[in-house]
């Protein structure tokens, strides 16, 4: 697949130095107050996909901050809320019960539920 990607990316780069080569004349761009610049194409091209990118590509990074930032927030959360589930440390097993010997153990209470005897 890495072969593929960078077979991908010098192929792009070839088409792009070759276009570069083949239009490398100057455009002459009207702009305000009568000015004019003499640009070279490609550099015009590369401008104007820049400037259109550009934009675009700050606002999906500027999105993809602010949702890492809440996602992080809401993990805190659900870390806090539920240890065990997020890897934390569990709750300490309970110690063992010792087993209660026969000197050790008390009398039993006797209750008498029987209803009291009116005189």
């Amino acid at each position: 697949m890495q072969f593929l990607k960078t077979l991908f990316w010098v192929a792009l780069a070839v088409a792009l130095v070759l276009f570069a080569r083949e239009n490398w004349e100057a455009a002459t761009i009207r702009l305000w107050g009568g000015l004019e610049a003499d640009v070279k194409l490609p550099v015009l091209v590369l401008a104007a996909f820049l400037l259109g990118f550009l934009p675009t590509f700050l606002l999906y990074r500027a999105r993809m901050w602010s949702m890492k930032r809440r996602m992080e927030g809401l993990e805190r959360q659900l870390a806090y809320a539920n240890p065990s589930a997020s890897g934390g440390a569990a709750a300490p097993a309970p110690a063992p019960v010792q087993p209660v010997s026969q000197e050790q153990r008390a009398d039993p209470i006797v209750v008498d539920t029987r209803a009291p005897h009116s005189s």
